[in-house]
Order: C-alpha cells, then structure tokens, then sequence
C-alpha cells in the first residue's frame, strides 16, 4: 500500500517553512506544498487555516494521518520517524551544543522579528530598528557558539537541525537589514558553505515562489 504524500501548509519566505521543507527534503518524504499568505492576503487568519493550525501560524504538516505545527516539532517528528539520514548528533554533548543554537535562533531571533508585531510598533522604522537589534545580538551569540562546535557545518561535519535553523533566519536577516556577515566569520563561512548544498539550493524561498503552489 502505497503511503499518502505528506502536505506542508507553508509560505515562501518564512524562515519557519523553509526549515521543515529542507528536513523532507533531507528526509526524501514525498509532499506537497499549500501556500498560505500570511502577509498580503493572511489566508491564515481564516477560519479554515485556524482548523488546521489554532495557533494560525505556519508551518503545519499533515503526515501519517496526523497534523503536526511548531517547525522544531515537526523537524523532531521527522528525526523519530525517519531517522535515517540523521539530523541530529551521535552524542549527548553534540546534541546538546545543536539545541543551544537551534534555540538561540527560534527563541532568541525568530519570534522577535516576526511579521506580527508588526502592528504592535508605531512605525515601520521602529520596527525595523528592533528587529535589526536582535538579529544581530542572536548573530553574535552564535557566532561565540559555534567557536566551539563548528566543523563544516554547525555542528561539526555533520547537518543537523542547526543548520535548518541557520540558513533560513541569516537569509531572512540578510534581505531585510542587509547585515555585514564579516562581523561573524565562522557563522558566514558556514552560511555561504550551506548555501551551496542541495537541499538549500532546492528549497530555497526564490525557488518555491515560482512554483505553482496549491493555494489555502
């Protein structure tokens, strides 16, 4: 019996969807891809997406008969499931040093740059200047992380759930502050270095908005 393809409720550009979409990736689990438009339309403010997703937010993965929300629990579900290739380390320690800069990134960066707040500042500029602050205090906190963990990647040689959350959060830094990555060697050195790999050349947000996605 032939297993239903996986189907990921996501936008292009968020940093959220491109991590889950790189781990199926990684993973190869066939899907497919449902845009929901959380800036222009906000699809996903409907009453349709809050059946999916109560937190209203993307991603969502419908997958073994189950819908699972929140990127990092997705990406968990992924490695439990589907362990083979790897995405995270043989050792406790190893382990321990991916989680500190996975969450430094979807704690530390990510929920305070979100889109949402947007209307929570009196302008746009304020916002910009907030959300440019703590990208670059998270930048500098893994940048003195990954001192003492990188290798080729984040972690050693090896791709893990770090570099998930990396390649997406400097991307979106990038292109919204226009950051000097030469304030942070070692994290640019990895980022241009992953940038390069298959699964980030494939699922990169440029490439997903000229697909014709299934819309919400």
């Amino acid at each position: 019996m032939v297993a239903e393809r996986a189907v990921l409720y996501a936008y292009w550009l968020s940093s959220c969807s491109w991590r889950v979409r790189a781990a199926l990736y990684i993973k190869r689990i066939p899907y497919d891809e449902k845009s929901v438009d959380i800036v222009r339309e906000q699809n996903h403010l409907t009453d349709q997406y809050r059946a999916i997703n109560p937190s209203q937010k993307v991603p969502a993965l419908v997958i073994d008969g189950a819908i699972i929300v929140e990127s990092m629990a997705i990406l968990q579900y992924l490695e439990d499931t589907r362990p083979d290739p790897a995405l995270t380390p043989k050792t406790p320690l190893l382990r321990a040093r991916m989680t500190e800069i996975c969450e430094t990134i979807v704690s530390g960066i990510q929920p305070l740059q979100n889109i949402g707040l947007r209307s929570h500042f009196e302008s746009k500029e304020k916002f910009q200047s907030f959300t440019k602050y703590w990208t670059e205090r998270g930048l500098r906190t893994i940048e003195d992380q990954l001192q003492t963990t990188a290798g080729k990647y984040c972690v050693k040689d090896q791709l893990t759930m770090a570099d998930l959350c990396l390649v997406p959060q400097v991307y979106n830094g990038v292109n919204r502050h226009a950051l000097d990555l030469n304030k942070y060697p070692i994290l640019h050195k990895i980022y241009k270095t992953l940038l390069e790999e298959d699964v980030f050349k494939k699922t990169h947000p440029e490439i997903v908005k000229s697909e014709k996605l299934i819309r919400l």
